[in-house]
Order: structure tokens, then sequence, then C-alpha cells
């Protein structure tokens, strides 16, 4: 064996490493690719994804200058090298690619790039295919057999590794409409509040994503957002549902759900990070909130975006003692009260995103 197939083969278990220490689909795809134009000295490269509904065949990630442009493209298993590799389950080497009577010129055309040569390979699990990954333009000489070896000894690494994500993302998704449904059911013991858990996720969403929290902060703070309220299944109906302002006890009764919410998440193991911005979202900026009058950056800062997002959702909505404010006037209140009961930057951050059309 060269040395220069063992330092690929090196270079391959590395990037496999890296590829499969990730659940996050994005990194994922993106590394693969890269690690298919390191392996194979290419120019750029793409992957391919199997629409799950359609079975249609999308640019899932293209390099290159103009890669996002391919996004918008769509091609049948019978179309184009991705097409014949994904339908067969074979991988392919094409040396002249633009006379080759299956090339789809479409892609080429609208990313204003010229393909000479590549080589493709399927990406499968348990005998079904999920995509193709493909590199274009090797810099020296033509891809050889040795090539493709490598080359599908990574397909065979990313595969798993993407049906993994999809295993991930199915399970997100399942697990935050679960939250959501619970919580909305709840929702339905006070008439006045429907709707309350969607618009208090969205404008958190929006305030993080304006203060550039990554996927991790931005997960946790979904789902914050969406059990903020679940304590409130330990408050009985008649205060819970009182159509007038409540007394002093009645008021601390209510109170109590956060600290009520907190305790139950606690049980939970995968929801014991998701407590602290439960427990604290009644807090204040300025140490006057409740339960445990935490001041300034003691307060966890999902509790501090998800205070933001509440109390303007509470201030725009119709509740039996008094109307919706206008958002204009709900705004003012926000930017009055910054520093003393609110956060200035989460208020800042939220300002922006209404104001852009993100809230």
């Amino acid at each position: 064996m060269n040395f220069n197939r063992i330092g690929k083969l090196h270079t391959l278990m590395q990037l496999s490493a890296l590829i499969n220490m990730s659940l996050d689909p994005a990194e994922i795809r993106t590394r693969a690719i890269e690690a298919g134009i390191t392996l194979m000295d290419a120019e750029t490269g793409s992957m391919l994804l199997v629409d799950r509904e359609t079975n249609e065949l999308y640019f899932e990630v293209a390099l290159g200058a103009k890669g996002e442009l391919l996004k918008e493209v769509r091609m049948t298993l019978d179309e184009g090298f991705a097409g014949w590799v994904a339908s067969t389950g074979e991988p392919l080497i094409v040396e002249d690619v633009q006379n080759d009577p299956r090339f789809f010129r479409k892609a080429d055309l609208m990313s204003q790039y010229v393909t000479r040569n590549l080589i493709a390979a399927p990406l499968r699990v348990k005998g079904k295919t999920l995509g193709v990954l493909e590199v274009m333009n090797k810099h020296h000489g033509s891809f050889t057999a040795e090539d493709l070896e490598l080359f599908v000894s990574l397909a065979n690494q990313v595969a798993p590794a993407i049906e993994n994500a999809y295993l991930y993302e199915d399970l997100r998704e399942t697990f935050l409409g679960t939250a959501l449904a619970l919580t909305e059911a709840l929702e339905k013991r006070d008439s006045y509040t429907g709707g309350h858990t969607r618009r208090v996720r969205d404008y958190s969403m929006a305030i993080g994503a304006g203060m550039g929290l990554d996927r991790e902060e931005m997960d946790s703070l979904h789902l914050s957002a969406i059990l903020h309220d679940i304590g409130k299944i330990g408050v009985r109906d008649n205060i819970l549902g009182k159509e007038s302002p409540l007394s002093l006890e009645e008021a601390a009764v209510m109170g109590g759900h956060a600290r009520i919410g907190a305790d139950i998440l606690r049980h939970v193991r995968s929801l014991k990070d998701v407590a602290p911005a439960v427990l604290s979202h009644h807090e204040k900026f300025d140490g006057s909130g409740y339960p445990d009058r935490l001041k300034g950056a003691e307060i966890p800062l999902n509790a501090r975006i998800i205070s933001v997002a509440d109390t303007f959702d509470a201030m725009t909505t119709d509740r039996p003692y008094r109307k919706a404010l206008s958002k204009e006037t709900a705004l003012s209140e926000l930017r009055c009260c910054s520093g003393s009961q609110f956060d200035p930057v989460v208020v800042e951050a939220f300002v922006a995103a209404l104001e852009g059309g993100e809230g």
C-alpha cells in the first residue's frame, strides 16, 4: 500500500469520525461534501437528497459561488447522473460529462459552472436510497478505481449519519409537538389565553434569532417557551378563568405556577435544563420579580427572553377585565420598562424583530 493511499485512508477515518459526531443535518451534509472534495482532490461537490414525499432529487448542499441557486432545481430519478446513481444504487465515474447523454445541463446553466468530470456514489441505508454524493472536476488527472473505492467508503459512512439525523429531527419534532399539544390543552381551561403559547414561542424565537443564539440555544429556548406556563396545571379553575382582576391571595396562588412548572420538569431528565427558565420567567431585571427576586444576569437568559414575549402577548390580547393594547402602545410599554422589568438587550432585539416583520 503506497503512502498516498495510507494518507487518504487516515483522512477518511478522521473525517468520518467528525461526520458521525454531529446530529446537526446541515453540518453533516457540509462536512460530507468537504470530505469528498478533499479525498478526491476535486474542485467542488454537492449532495442531492431524495424528497421523502415526492421521491424527487433536490440539491441539499452545493458548494461554489452559485451553489445556492441549485437549491431551486429538482429532478426525477431518471434524470441526470444523480438520478442514475439513485435509481440503480451504483456508484459512477464520468470522464466526459459534457458529451454524456445522461448529463443534466440545467444545473451547470444555473450555476454557470462547467463540469468536466465527476464521481458519484449513492447514500444508502438498509437498502433505501437517501440521496447521492458527488464531486466534480478533479484537479490532477482523472478519477480512478481507487478513488471510487474511497468515495464509496465515504458515502457508506455519511449515509447512516444522515439517517440518524433524520431520526433525531423526527423525534425532536414529535417531542416539541407533544409538548405544544399538552400546553394548548391546558390553555383550553381559559378561553382568553387561546394561542398564547404559540405566540410566546414565536416571539421568543424571533428574539433569540435577533440575539444570534446558536442552534442548541435556540432549541432550549423553543422548549422553554412552549413549557413556560405548564405549572398552571396546578392552579384551580376558579382562579385561572376568573373574569375580574385577581385578589392578592389569588394572585399569589397564580404566581405559584412558575415553581410548580419547574418542579414538574425537574422530574424529567431531558427537561431539567428547561426548568430554570420556567421557574424564573416572572423575575424582573431590577430584582423585584418572583419567586426568588433574581436580578440582571442572575436571571437565566431564556427567562429574560420569555418575560418580554409573555408580557407583550398579554398586553396585546383581550382579557376579561380589559381590551387589548395596540402593538405600538405595548412596544412603548416595553421600552418604558426596559432596564427595570426587562433586560434592555432583549427588549431591543424584540423591537428590532417586530419592526423587521419577524415577530
